[in-house]
């Protein structure tokens, strides 16, 4: 998450820095460092980020299918992903270990390079 899509997200949420660094249990700070460019956004901030802006589209409207509906998995692929586990396939993105693109990443950031292009992730974002 760039400092674009740090200041969007904020935008998206309605809230000044201030209210955003409470939620997040940050210090404006911060919140100013990221939108700046000063500091790179952490990928426990920007989950965080990911996560607020889906529970507040989520109450908008219906939210997207089951990721597992929307990627069209197999039955064994599915049964050994975290997100079926669970049953979180609208927050497939916010677990990591689910096996996106055929096989689960090992980091944050390959993880978020493909759910930032997922049909999952993006009407939230």
């Amino acid at each position: 998450m760039d400092k674009q899509d740090f200041l969007l997200a904020r935008k998206q949420l309605g809230k000044t820095q201030k209210q955003l660094a409470e939620l997040l249990g940050s210090s404006t700070k911060a919140i100013q460092g990221y939108e700046q460019g000063w500091r790179s956004v952490p990928p426990h901030v920007e989950r965080q980020v990911f996560f607020l802006l889906s529970r507040q589209r989520q109450k908008d409207n219906a939210g997207p299918s089951p990721c597992w509906e929307v990627k069209k998995c197999p039955k064994e692929r599915r049964e050994q992903c975290p997100a079926w586990e669970f049953q979180a396939g609208e927050l497939c993105w916010f677990i990591n270990g689910t096996i996106c693109e055929c096989k689960a990443q090992k980091n944050w950031k390959g993880k978020m390079d493909i759910c930032r292009k997922c049909e999952v992730l993006t009407p939230f974002i």
